[in-house]
């Protein structure tokens, strides 16, 4: 028998469009989450945004890039609890979630369960 982590299993209710899940951009979580460094996030779409956690609950730890629906495409904004520097505005959500690989601190590993107890969590 498997059991899924947390991490496994919000990828899977967001996939899913499950009425308990948070809500997002379909087309981002999707190109998200057929990035392999992404799929080992926490994913946890906010206020237009699908942000990218090292945790799975409060606090987190904030250091990751982010997705968000731009005008005519998708931003990527730095790590940081607001927005921070633009990374880059790209056409597509895959180009978006690409991005976000490229910015990953090179210590980013699998989520941890539980609040974040980092340097860096706000």
């Amino acid at each position: 028998m498997s059991t899924e982590t947390v991490v496994e299993k919000t990828w899977r209710m967001l996939l899913e469009r499950h009425p308990e899940a948070r809500r997002g951009d379909p087309a981002v979580i999707e190109a998200a989450s057929a990035e392999p460094r992404l799929r080992r996030l926490f994913p946890f779409p906010s206020h237009g945004c699908l942000n990218f956690h090292r945790n799975t609950d409060f606090p987190w730890s904030n250091d990751l890039p982010r997705i968000a629906g731009g005008v005519k495409g998708y931003l990527v904004y730095g790590a940081g609890a607001r927005y921070a520097e633009l990374l880059g505005e790209v056409a597509t959500p895959q180009e978006a979630a690409a991005l976000v690989v490229a910015h990953l601190p090179s210590d980013c590993g699998a989520a941890v369960e539980g609040p974040w107890h980092g340097a860096d969590s706000f």
